[in-house]
């Protein structure tokens, strides 16, 4: 069984990631901060205008080799009228206006209006037909360049939430990619500034287009323990290096998922239990934990180095509340023998305080 999954985990491998950047569109989808679409109207209408007045100086330094139709020589007023009717693709037969006065009204009146509509006609049929080219341009960027990223796969109620902890926590939201099956819930990503994947996490080229090979931790936050499991499998066959953290239902599939390859696995079924019935006795512990968890909130249990006039002292003496010591990868807590003295590569979880 396991050879028939690593065969059709390499037959995916190619599948997404071997494609041109351009049909990526819609499947990988790269945060733009949107302006204002009168900012852009208003910032076309200034460009078109500079143009017609460059135009119309250009014509005017040359006036001698321009004649109306009573050999008069142009003034500027000609050579601004002659630009307008020329830039707007205007061409005027047998009938044309002649006087300064009916020039003027071209001029101010009928050619800012048609310029208007060539801007909306021409700028926003552009804009549709530049954006897919822009969007394969940007996915091409940032897959060259993400590094140290965070991959989310799943996006419902346990994958929003570890969301909004690293962004709570201080993690940029274009450090943060989310990968999910639903189209809709991913445009709530995208609303916040994630990077998102459509697709199934269970595909290895669904994971590579999320630069997974080069994440720093992968979460795996999935509706299904067996998806969990598989999902884990692939991650760490493609990132032997990244942190993987999974949440499962049941606490008898935890072996499954520390043999596929993951470095932290929370229950979320047990998890809730024991906080459902700690508050039914103490309800105000639960009230604390979940302060502990909410790192906008007064207080938050973070990691840190060991600072160096803190070696060789207890960690119950730190100007810090700290629970535990983090050496050689093991959590050691407070109390234990081994941490009676903090060495110089532990890592120490405390609790830190927020400022609101």
């Amino acid at each position: 069984m396991a050879g028939g999954l690593s065969s059709r985990l390499r037959k995916n491998n190619a599948v997404l990631t071997d494609r041109p950047d351009f049909t990526l569109v819609g499947v990988l989808r790269i945060p733009t901060i949107e302006s204002s679409p009168w900012r852009a109207i208003w910032q076309r209408i200034l460009i078109a205008l500079v143009v017609l007045f460059v135009a119309a100086i250009i014509v005017y330094i040359d006036r001698g080799g321009y004649a109306d139709n009573q050999d008069n020589e142009l003034s500027f007023l000609d050579a601004f009228y002659y630009t307008t009717v020329s830039l707007s693709t205007t061409g005027y037969g047998d009938i044309a206006p002649i006087s300064p006065s009916a020039r003027l009204v071209n001029i101010l009146v009928i050619t800012p209006m048609r310029v208007l509509f060539l801007i909306l006609l021409v700028g926003t049929t552009l804009s549709v037909l530049t954006e897919r080219s822009r969007q394969a341009f940007k996915i091409q960027r940032w897959r060259r360049s993400v590094r140290n990223h965070t991959v989310v796969v799943g996006y419902g109620t346990k994958g929003r939430t570890a969301v909004d902890a690293m962004l709570g926590d201080g993690v940029a939201a274009g450090d943060i990619v989310v990968v999910d099956t639903d189209q809709t819930i991913l445009e709530s990503a995208a609303n916040i500034g994630l990077v998102t994947v459509h697709g199934s996490a269970t595909r290895s080229d669904v994971l590579r287009l999320t630069g997974a090979q080069n994440a720093k931790s992968i979460i795996v936050a999935t509706n299904r323990d067996d998806t969990a499991v598989l999902v884990t499998l692939t991650a760490r066959e493609l990132a032997p290096k990244a942190k993987i953290v999974a949440a499962i239902r049941e606490a008898e599939n935890v072996h499954l998922l520390r043999q596929s390859g993951a470095d932290s696995v929370v229950v979320s079924s047990e998890t809730a239990g024991r906080l459902l019935g700690i508050a039914t006795t103490t309800p105000s512990v639960v009230e604390m934990i979940e302060d502990l968890l909410t790192p906008e909130d007064g207080f938050a249990i973070a990691e840190r180095e060991v600072e160096r006039d803190e070696i060789g002292g207890s960690p119950r003496h730190l100007a810090d509340i700290v629970l535990g010591v983090v050496r050689e990868g093991r959590l050691l807590r407070v109390g234990s023998p081994e941490v009676d003295a903090v060495e110089a590569n532990d890592r120490l979880l405390y609790i830190r305080r927020v400022s609101n």
